[in-house]
């Protein structure tokens, strides 16, 4: 009886830690934000360093947004920036915005 208890007990703890595990904290989605917008800017080295403390250290709670806006918000500034129109910006905001 004893080991059934511990086993469920350590079963439960197990999925437990694993449905928190696949949500992503508020810095991991800050993190993937700022990497999405500094690719689409196509920063590298210390230029996208710089840009990335900068995107981080941003207060998302003062602008107001969800994380599914803020996605949107960079997205629709990627499409944007790479000129894109009609399709094929349907196209690449619907892939975006898949993207997790």
């Amino acid at each position: 009886m004893k080991q059934m208890l511990m086993t469920l007990a350590l079963a439960t703890t197990l999925v437990a830690g694993y449905a928190s595990a696949a949500e992503k904290t508020a810095q991991q989605q800050k993190m993937t934000v700022c990497n999405q917008q500094a690719s689409s800017q196509s920063l590298k080295g210390d230029s996208r360093k710089s840009f990335m403390s900068n995107c981080l250290k941003k207060d998302s709670k003062a602008s107001g947004l969800t994380a599914q806006q803020q996605k949107m918000k960079t997205c629709n500034a990627s499409a944007k920036d790479k000129k894109l129109a009609g399709a094929e910006r349907k196209s690449f905001m619907s892939s975006c915005l898949k993207k997790a």
